[in-house]
């Protein structure tokens, strides 16, 4: 059993899942079959695994489960096996997807800057580098992460988030790609078109000519610090560096709080380790049910 509180907030998670069911969710995983109709819910095993996450820090399907068999079974007294509460949770990778999404739409803070937005990427790692990939392999590749000075399989979490003054910033959105793919590419691919915008990057988004001529179609500026020019003489380099310096580090200042957003993200579900998943569906399930499960509390 769990005590009232926790009840209350696993009611009003329920609540809130079956209202987006209703919306739009349960086009995300119709079944066309005679056994369309299941004792346990889908509904239900979103909510099982939201709460076991957010509320109990229950990173594995395997440890949901258990969690769920212990605590939740006056709750959901048709849980059934492991197996197969981890292949009904498989099905639901694009109902999480869809879910996480409507987060970000329905409770944008109100103290968000809708004209600047922060931009960065963090690995999300299935294996070593060291080892040959043989999960999701339709969804992940060999990435090198500069920061961590690492390379690995998986895939990249990109996010382009509104930014807060003083606080964490909130997502706009996310893309997942490859471990492989560029920073840049994504962003000429899915956020290039936005107008009227200040975009705040790493020197990965230092492309002159590209930004140059977004600024004058979209009144759209990318800010990032100052990468160096090679080639350059010292005397140039010497003359220019106290102005680089300072606006490198204005224009650091302001895109720091992305970082802690991962690391706000990571600590509060373990969402860069990868490595149980055994599925392309299973890795999307590990990805926006950690993110949406993260987020949950916006609910409240």
């Amino acid at each position: 059993m769990i005590n009232q509180p926790k009840g209350l907030k696993l009611i009003k998670i329920y609540s809130i899942i079956c209202d987006r069911f209703e919306k739009d969710l349960k086009y995300t995983c119709e079944r066309f079959s005679n056994n369309d109709k299941q004792d346990l819910t889908d509904q239900e095993i979103m909510t099982i695994y939201l709460f076991a996450v957010q509320e109990e820090q229950r990173f594995s399907i395997k440890q949901i489960h258990n969690y769920a068999c212990d605590y939740l079974r006056d709750w959901f007294p048709k849980l059934g096996s492991y197996t197969a509460f981890s292949n009904r949770l498989n099905q639901l990778s694009e109902a999480f997807r869809r879910f996480t999404s409507s987060l970000f739409e329905d409770f944008i803070p109100s103290d968000c800057f809708a004209d600047q937005s922060l931009l960065d990427s963090m690995p999300i790692i299935t294996c070593s580098g060291k080892r040959n990939a043989k999960v999701a392999k339709e969804l992940t590749d060999k990435g090198y992460c500069s920061t961590k000075n690492l390379y690995y399989y998986g895939v990249k979490l990109h996010a382009l988030a509104f930014r807060r003054l003083n606080k964490i910033p909130f997502p706009e959105e996310i893309q997942i790609t490859p471990a492989s793919v560029n920073d840049l590419t994504v962003f000429k691919e899915a956020w290039s078109e936005k107008t009227n915008r200040n975009f705040f990057g790493d020197k990965i988004y230092n492309k002159q000519d590209f930004f140059s001529e977004l600024e004058q179609e979209k009144n759209s500026i990318m800010m990032t610090p100052v990468k160096g020019i090679k080639g350059q003489c010292q005397e140039i380099k010497n003359r220019d560096k106290a102005a680089n310096d300072l606006f490198s580090t204005a224009v650091s200042r302001v895109r720091q709080p992305i970082e802690s957003l991962f690391n706000w993200l990571i600590q509060k579900t373990d969402i860069q380790r990868a490595s149980k998943v055994r599925s392309a569906k299973g890795l999307l399930i590990h990805i926006f049910g950690k993110i949406a499960s993260a987020f949950i509390n916006l609910i409240f």
